[in-house]
């Protein structure tokens, strides 16, 4: 499968005609002119190639084939290299997948290099094609497009995240405790965690596009970026409530199997009470037939009329007062 998705030369907001990464240079020298390329995972050589047709710093290149790098925006002369980090829900394994899609946006041209899980920029040319008197404001308006497509994708994770802490929290107040329940908790909020890092940054990003004074983004094209950034914003307190929400759910969840500790401690208690008093009754019996069980020879109760029932009338008097003693010790 090739690298290269995409490369269309437009003019005047109209898609023009797919070119050559070879032929740029030539088109690019007719007025009124801009080159969208989408690559995917391009290998060196292609990215050389790019390199030399646009002029690209040497470290922007480096960074968008190496990958994994945090997202930020950097300004090389008259060129922006930014990078973003893409997010889609596995609906299979019901996980949170991060891809990259790497930007080099200059004054007639826009370059979008994806890295990882990432959905394919298709229908966001498609609609920005849809739209030529916007098109038209050049490579600053398709970025806006592509970066509104990214944030937007936050959403339906972010949503889907929500349904698992609510799920969660139905768990935890339905008496079914377990380390089980423990670790899914503490499995949303690393997976949150990975969201506020990825989402993070670009409100810093959104707000040095909308003040950049450079002449790749127009002075018309500024303000498409604040709805990028108002999104940003609304995803970011999403998250921060998620977080603050889970943490809520950890502490009663502990609290909660605390609780139950402590009940089932009290009853073993309760248990061990009685077990206790009762040994304690029955220990009484036990020893007062284990004294009349040695054959001593010299034993005077034995010939008295009335050592028999005197001593079981004691045995059974002892045996009820430790009774109503435990009673009313609330051991029984």
């Amino acid at each position: 499968m090739s690298a290269v998705i995409n490369c269309v030369a437009y003019a005047g907001g109209q898609r023009e005609q797919a070119v050559d990464i070879a032929d740029i240079c030539e088109v690019l020298q007719r007025p009124g002119r801009f080159v969208w390329i989408g690559l995917h995972e391009p290998d060196e050589d292609l990215l050389e190639q790019v390199q030399a047709a646009f002029g690209l710093h040497d470290l922007a290149i480096e960074d968008a084939h190496r990958a994994h790098q945090r997202p930020k925006i950097e300004v090389y002369g008259e060129s922006l290299f930014i990078v973003l980090r893409t997010v889609q829900m596995n609906g299979k394994e019901n996980k949170i997948e991060f891809g990259e899609t790497h930007f080099f946006v200059g004054l007639h041209y826009i370059v979008t290099v994806r890295h990882g899980s990432s959905l394919p920029y298709t229908d966001v040319r498609m609609r920005c094609e849809s739209t030529p008197h916007l098109l038209k404001k050049g490579p600053g308006f398709a970025l806006y497009a592509l970066m509104d497509a990214i944030v937007d994708q936050y959403f339906p994770v972010v949503d889907a995240l929500e349904h698992q802490l609510q799920a969660l929290e139905e768990v935890i107040f339905g008496e079914s405790f377990s380390r089980e329940t423990t670790a899914r908790i503490y499995g949303l909020k690393r997976e949150l965690l990975e969201v506020k890092r990825a989402i993070s940054p670009l409100i810093d990003i959104c707000n040095r596009l909308m003040r950049f004074d450079l002449e790749v983004l127009p002075p018309d094209t500024r303000p498409y970026f604040r709805d990028v950034y108002d999104h940003t914003i609304r995803i970011n307190e999403m998250v921060d409530t998620l977080r603050e929400l889970l943490t809520t759910a950890l502490e009663a969840n502990f609290s909660l199997i605390s609780i139950t500790q402590n009940e089932v401690m009290k009853t073993q208690n309760e248990v061990m009470k009685r077990f206790g008093g009762w040994a304690a009754i029955f220990a009484i019996p036990t020893m007062v037939a284990g004294i009349y069980g040695m054959n001593f020879q010299w034993m005077p109760e034995l010939n008295w009329r009335y050592g028999y029932p005197v001593v079981l009338t004691l045995a059974f008097g002892l045996c009820l007062g430790l009774y109503i003693h435990f009673k009313r010790s609330g051991w029984f």
